[in-house]
């Protein structure tokens, strides 16, 4: 967000009538958006095609810095699926079966130099299926940034979809994967993800969905 303009932001962001009506209308699933510092984050499930940001947050632009890296101008990064416990096999295994009581955006920053080895790590354990997790949650990553979007009560099953690999190379004990030396510590000496502050979240098999 332009620096002095965030409140401007959030406010045309959170109040989206593009986003509320392709949820209305059945063209998204669940859509959240979160804030950490001056970056804003998106995750949103599309259900027939692809959907832009910029067709969602319009109004929210003027008031959006420009990214640098591409010649074409662009306010939205599309960040990189790194892991994921589940994935959706149809709009029926997607949707959701229990109301959700909480949805979480949270960042993490990764030594540069371990980014191959996380990526690994987490695709080996993803496609291995070595144990199972958050059917709804997802890590995601732009450079050394990581963030993931997770739902509370947490739904945890055996995924539809089959697994891509048939090796069994993920540690038994996961903690012998050291993720503890793949992240930059915070300022504060803390490692790994902190949650970051959430905007809006709406779902389509919500009645009323409210800003955050």
């Amino acid at each position: 967000m332009r620096e002095g303009q965030e409140e401007a932001a959030l406010r045309q962001l959170a109040g989206s009538p593009v986003a509320r009506r392709w949820v209305d209308e059945g063209g998204i699933m669940t859509i959240a958006g979160f804030r950490w510092q001056q970056h804003v984050f998106a995750y949103y499930e599309c259900i027939d095609r692809d959907i832009h940001p910029d067709e969602l947050f319009e109004t929210a632009a003027p008031m959006l810095e420009d990214w640098p890296g591409q010649a074409a101008v662009r306010q939205w990064i599309p960040m990189i699926d790194v892991f994921h416990f589940n994935e959706p096999a149809s709009y029926e295994h997607w949707i959701r079966k229990q109301p959700v009581e909480r949805r979480a955006g949270r960042v993490a920053h990764l030594k540069p130099e371990m980014m191959a080895s996380y990526i690994y790590y987490h695709y080996q354990l993803q496609e291995e299926r070595a144990f199972l997790g958050d059917k709804y949650e997802i890590i995601a990553m732009h450079e050394n940034l990581l963030f993931g979007y997770q739902e509370f009560p947490k739904v945890v099953e055996e995924p539809v979809l089959p697994r891509k690999l048939a090796t069994n190379g993920t540690p038994e004990n996961w903690n012998d994967s050291r993720m503890d030396l793949h992240f930059q510590a915070w300022e504060d000496g803390h490692l790994y993800f902190k949650h970051i502050e959430p905007i809006f979240a709406m779902y389509c098999g919500d009645e009323h969905n409210e800003r955050i």
